[in-house]
């Protein structure tokens, strides 16, 4: 009997303190770093979340923080395309999402080789920027997945002399309520998995 009751008080415990937990590692996954001006606002990939990705693209280009805004290629296909008769790829996509939010043609380039990896992704940015003469960026990413972006950019582009800075869009779920929905579940955790592995490798 006191053997339950003490294991009652633990699960009570659990219960109790999981949201705050769960919260809690949900924001230590979101960072930013400020710039208030850039030579080039890079989305990254991310088939998932590319209309969150390119509408805070296009919304820090109208307040003018750059001219330009830089796609990467994660060389994914998405849905059908009815105009097109074929699976857009997601920079693609991008694009369609940039000019219907207002941003002209010519302050859209691709970064076009394609990538697997966050870590590619930067190896890639920072071969274009250097022939492109880019002093700073501002990359946009999705929330959960800013603090590794932030890590590898910086870790890459260190020797450089490029200034980095990183704006999270919004994701949903949100931090206080990832944990119940499957989204959250897909996300959350697995980002810090991800993180251990770039730790490891990188």
């Amino acid at each position: 009997m006191r053997l339950r009751r003490g294991f009652l008080k633990i699960v009570s415990c659990c219960i109790l303190i999981w949201p705050f937990a769960a919260w809690a590692g949900a924001k230590f996954l979101i960072t930013e770093a400020p710039l208030d001006k850039a030579d080039a606002i890079v989305v990254l990939g991310g088939s998932a979340t590319y209309k969150e990705r390119a509408h805070e693209a296009a919304r820090l280009l109208h307040e003018g923080r750059s001219q330009l805004i830089l796609v990467t290629n994660d060389n994914m296909r998405g849905p059908w395309s009815s105009a097109e008769q074929r699976n857009l790829f997601f920079y693609e996509r991008s694009f369609e999402e940039l000019r219907n939010a207002g941003v002209a043609p010519q302050n859209i380039d691709l970064a076009a080789t394609p990538v697997t990896s966050t870590y590619d992704e930067a190896q890639v940015v920072k071969e274009y920027a250097q022939q492109h003469g880019l002093r700073s960026i501002l990359i946009v990413t999705s929330a959960y997945h800013s603090r590794r972006a932030l890590w590898v950019y910086s870790r890459v582009f260190r020797e450089t002399g490029i200034r980095v800075g990183l704006i999270s869009a919004a994701e949903s779920p949100p931090p206080a309520t990832w944990w119940l929905s499957l989204r959250g579940w897909n996300l959350v955790p697995t980002e810090y998995v991800k993180m251990v592995y770039y730790l490891i490798n990188y």
